[in-house]
């Protein structure tokens, strides 16, 4: 082979891999993402069939709620058909975004992977998944006598699903579980998560002192570690796990819980962003930590969950309508845990119960740990979206990190403060 063909031959394997580097991002120029309100149950059933019918149009959320916003990525060549279909059935409609990767791009200037991973860490920027497990294990080894590295869980890639326990005395204490990162894109949720650890850790503030001193915390801020990893490297708005469905990966980990599971039925699609799995605890994730949480169950009395993005505080049930027997509890507790949450920014939350809020959703880990572990106090925290709209609610700027988890902490401390006065705690 003479050196010119040698050297061309070379080039174009070159570039070759380069291309095949810089596809392994997937990105969406030219997408546009909309938003969409249905008044009826009749477009409702418009957004669900349009939600299964295609692979060209993302659901960034639930289509089950009359009255409630539908974010969907659509891409170019799939405007006009599903513009057709939203002006058919009367749906209205609005273009948030002509260029979804442009307006990631705008938002996610300062979200970026860490290339310097030796900097304290902070919260004033998203790391990478073995970034803050090593922050984690090094937490362990500075207070042997307060923290613990536990293992609630492996992942389909044979990740651990790390988290640790904070004892201040080493002896029994109430307890408190915090669940965060099952949906791989809300990186605001693990974020929060070890927020609330540092503070746990570190703060002199007298109310922040207590809940470290009183209470047991659990604390897991990357249940879906594999999902989280693959939105860091490869597609920012992957929410599942990553186990393998034919040519489609993963099942959404929060309606894969063995209590009334995919109930309705909806959530059949392997493709499907809330595919429920093919059947209960088919993922590895959700299997093992649920093993971990009924071996502490007895230990456990408040459990939260972290996800994002709708401003609201959830709570069972969602596999049905009816109300839990202590209702009034979870309203009273509601109640003083929105109110300190709007204390410090004015930001304004409301209270729901799951099925009000998303219907038609069965599965989760809340009604869960509610109604098979003898848990009787369970939330989740849907934290606040970017200041600005444009992009999708989830992608929310570093900037906003620490914000969002000190109203979220002082939330948190009220309403351990109400489940204490209600007798939950003895």
């Amino acid at each position: 082979m003479s050196l010119n063909k040698w050297l061309l031959l070379a080039g174009l394997v070159l570039l070759a891999t380069f291309g095949l580097s810089h596809a392994e991002r997937i990105r969406y120029d030219n997408y546009r993402l909309y938003k969409a309100t249905p008044e009826n149950e009749d477009q409702l059933a418009v957004l669900r069939d349009l939600k299964v019918s295609s692979d060209s149009i993302i659901f960034l959320n639930s289509a089950h709620v009359v009255g409630a916003d539908v974010h969907m990525v659509v891409a170019p060549h799939k405007i006009p058909d599903l513009l057709e279909i939203l002006g058919k059935a009367k749906i209205k409609y609005e273009l948030q975004s002509k260029d979804f990767q442009k307006s990631m791009d705008e938002i996610e200037g300062e979200v970026r992977p860490r290339s310097n991973a030796s900097s304290e860490y902070n919260w004033f920027d998203y790391y990478d998944l073995e970034d803050t497990y090593a922050w984690m294990r090094s937490l362990a080894k500075q207070n042997p006598n307060i923290v613990t590295l536990i293992e609630a869980g492996k992942t389909y890639e044979g990740r651990s699903i790390l988290g640790l326990k904070i004892s201040k005395s080493g002896r029994e204490k109430p307890g408190i579980f915090i669940e965060a990162g099952i949906h791989a894109r809300e990186w605001i949720a693990p974020a929060a998560a070890t927020y609330i650890i540092n503070q746990l850790l570190t703060s002199n503030v007298p109310s922040i002192k207590q809940l470290g001193e009183n209470y047991n915390w659990y604390i897991v801020p990357h249940v879906n570690a594999d999902g989280y990893v693959y939105s860091r490297k490869t597609n920012r708005i992957w929410r599942k796990t990553r186990k393998p469905y034919g040519i489609c990966f993963g099942a959404d980990p929060n309606r894969n819980w063995d209590f009334h599971w995919n109930k309705w039925g909806l959530n059949n699609s392997p493709c499907d962003d809330q595919y429920a799995g093919p059947y209960a605890f088919s993922e590895i994730e959700t299997l093992s930590l649920s093993n971990y949480i009924a071996s502490i169950k007895d230990k456990i009395q408040l459990y939260l969950s972290f996800h994002s993005f709708s401003q609201a505080l959830i709570y069972p049930n969602g596999y049905t309508a009816s109300p839990p027997d202590n209702i009034k509890d979870y309203q009273q507790v509601a109640k003083a845990a929105l109110s300190a949450i709007s204390k410090r920014y004015n930001t304004k939350y409301e209270a729901k119960s799951i099925y009000n809020f998303a219907r038609l959703v069965s599965g989760s880990t809340l009604d869960w740990v509610y109604g098979t572990q003898g848990v009787r106090m369970t939330f989740c925290y849907e934290l606040r979206p970017p200041p600005r709209h444009g992009s999708s609610g989830f992608l929310l700027p570093p900037s906003q990190i620490l914000p969002t988890s000190e109203e979220l902490l002082d939330s948190i401390t009220a309403m351990v403060d109400q489940v204490q006065k209600l007798g939950y705690f003895n």
